[in-house]
């Protein structure tokens, strides 16, 4: 599936900061079907059971999915997390190239409900979930801190990414 255009990535996120040392790192990417779309690999620092990924590391993944599904349409507005069901189908395990999948199901009024996945190369389903957020703004989710919207969450770094098998 083609790539449209990437995301912007944060200094200090679990999953997408690029200066968080024990993050992700995570790229996201706006899918020409309109879902986000990610290409990644979990580290060992993200251990669970000796080779497996822990679960709160792909529930926050999975997270992150479903919530950036919001920024392929409006990339100046945020999803919050109301509710997020997970299911774990298969071992996750680092080291290993994996697929994510989000997407926008249903969207009314300041909420919103998305399904995100982690998959295998072979696009077998590893994990998924289930959530509702709810839509802000950076002043909304900031108010009271000191916060640049510029200098914390618009990093954009390009690659050469065009397609991913999803």
């Amino acid at each position: 599936m083609k790539v449209v255009s990437k995301q912007t990535n944060s200094k200090m996120c679990l999953i997408c900061g690029l200066e968080n040392d024990l993050g992700l790192k995570g790229n996201f990417y706006n899918m020409e079907d309109g879902s986000v779309g990610a290409i990644f690999t979990f580290k060992p620092v993200h251990q669970s059971y000796p080779g497996r990924t822990h679960g709160g590391m792909i529930s926050a993944l999975l997270d992150e999915l479903a919530g950036r599904a919001l920024w392929v349409t409006d990339p100046e507005l945020f999803g919050v997390t109301a509710t997020m069901t997970v299911k774990f189908r298969k071992p996750v395990l680092y080291g290993q190239k994996l697929l994510g999948k989000g997407e926008i199901t249903k969207r009314s009024g300041r909420l919103f409900t998305a399904k995100a996945k982690v998959m295998d190369e072979n696009k077998n389903t590893l994990a998924e979930l289930e959530g509702t957020y709810m839509i802000l703004d950076a002043q909304t989710i900031t108010k009271g801190l000191s916060f640049s919207k510029e200098e914390d969450v618009s990093l954009l770094v390009e690659d050469d990414v065009t397609e991913i098998d999803l």
